[in-house]
């Protein structure tokens, strides 16, 4: 992964520093799973009682992480998580179920749970077996030493080719206190979820029903991480994972018309959509974010297959890398989406520049404007069919040759 340097221009200006959530600590260590010396592995431990929620990859070929978080979460209940970057543990066989079993085992004993109470997640290469014995000398000193500030850490130590760790936080006003939700996620290349990120862990000290959490999630994952993509590539581990550690007191929620409940969702989703932005902001090579909104459409679904045609046309993509209004691609990319679409009707925006209107050019068109504003490190792009009151917004990245770089590079 050499070819990654230096920080995303799209990076946060700055972090926020993450409060502690009570019932929840931390730490990270260094495994050596595929490079030496660097931290690789993060134990999370929850007090007894937390619950969790969680949605996982529609992928055909999910990792053998994915296949025991599936299994584990029936029961709803988490003691704790183990997260190691550097190998995705997927397409592995039977091997890659014996290393989940192990690694489980390994931190049930640690911990002093059932191995169904710990949530694995494993994001790297595909396809190369995953040593269990790698974790054996790390996860007792872990768990002995964790700690409930170690939230950056913890968001380091699960990068592959990100360039930032990407962290959120938010508070909630619920029943006359005051909780915490605190996110972290990674995620730079093959990024086209269909359900969550590669990789995203949020906490809260709210005491809520696991079928809740997880109903939270697939609502709100629709309009933030399934809103997103990189390079229209879905991962075999995309994981994300909701832990109420029902710190903060009071009957435990399972009525989703609870107006706390209705509180904590707005925020969860303010989280969700933060976290998606920043992996977007860290696509691999991207020097441009790009949001593209749909709107006269025959309905929401069919604005958001329009968008992600747009947002995954490689020549809509490398004309943004170049700074160049090449309306014309993105005619083509809403033509081949295969929904209705009227060619008459349609209308296109850069920002707020018109460069096509009711089929051709927009008589106004200004090539100097449009180019000025390509050159923005956010671009806006708007596409009005005309035909409906459907809309909706995904947000990309453009590519550049250094997204070729990284990935030419990625296994050497």
């Amino acid at each position: 992964m050499g070819a990654v340097t230096g920080v995303s221009p799209l990076a946060p200006l700055s972090f926020p520093d993450l409060p502690e959530v009570p019932g929840a600590r931390i730490a990270t260590a260094s495994a050596g799973i595929r490079y030496p010396g660097r931290t690789d592995v993060m134990l999370m431990l929850f007090d007894p009682g937390t619950t969790v929620g969680g949605v996982f990859t529609r992928s055909k070929c999910p990792s053998a992480t994915v296949d025991w978080c599936r299994a584990a979460l029936a029961a709803g209940t988490a003691r704790a998580l183990l997260v190691n970057s550097g190998n995705a543990n997927a397409f592995t066989g039977m091997r890659g179920k014996a290393t989940v079993t192990a690694s489980a085992g390994m931190v049930a004993e640690a911990v002093g749970c059932r191995p169904e109470d710990v949530f694995l997640a494993s994001t790297g290469v595909i396809g190369e077996p995953l040593d269990a014995s790698k974790f054996a000398p790390v996860i007792g000193p872990a768990a002995a030493s964790a700690t409930g500030t170690a939230w950056h850490e913890a968001a380091r130590a699960i990068m592959t080719t990100d360039t930032y760790p990407k962290v959120a936080t938010r508070e909630v006003a619920f029943g006359g206190q005051k909780v915490v939700i605190n996110g972290i996620a990674k995620g730079a290349g093959m990024i086209a979820p269909d359900m969550a990120t590669m990789l995203s862990f949020v906490v809260t000290d709210a005491p809520i029903a696991a079928p809740l959490l997880t109903d939270m999630l697939r609502r709100e994952a629709v309009d933030s991480f399934n809103a997103i993509t990189v390079d229209g590539d879905t991962s075999t581990s995309d994981t994300l994972l909701l832990f109420a550690t029902g710190k903060a007191g009071g009957e435990l929620l399972a009525d989703p018309a609870d107006r706390r409940v209705r509180a904590f969702r707005r925020e969860l989703a303010d989280l969700l959509r933060d976290l998606a932005h920043q992996v977007v902001r860290d696509g691999e090579g991207a020097r441009k974010f790009v949001a593209i909104n749909v709107t006269g459409a025959t309905s929401k679904k069919s604005a958001r297959r329009i968008g992600m045609s747009i947002a995954n046309s490689p020549l809509v993509k490398t004309a943004i890398a170049g700074e160049d209004a090449n309306w014309g691609r993105i005619v083509a990319a809403v033509g081949k989406a295969g929904e209705p679409a009227d060619r008459d009707r349609l209308a296109i925006y850069f920002g707020s520049l018109r460069v096509a209107v009711n089929g051709e050019r927009d008589f106004d068109y200004s090539e100097e404007a449009a180019s000025e504003y390509m050159r923005n490190q956010a671009i806006t792009i708007t596409v009005d069919l005309g035909i409906g009151r459907g809309r909706d917004t995904v947000w990309t990245c453009d590519l550049t040759k250094e997204y070729v770089a990284i990935n030419g590079d990625y296994r050497s």
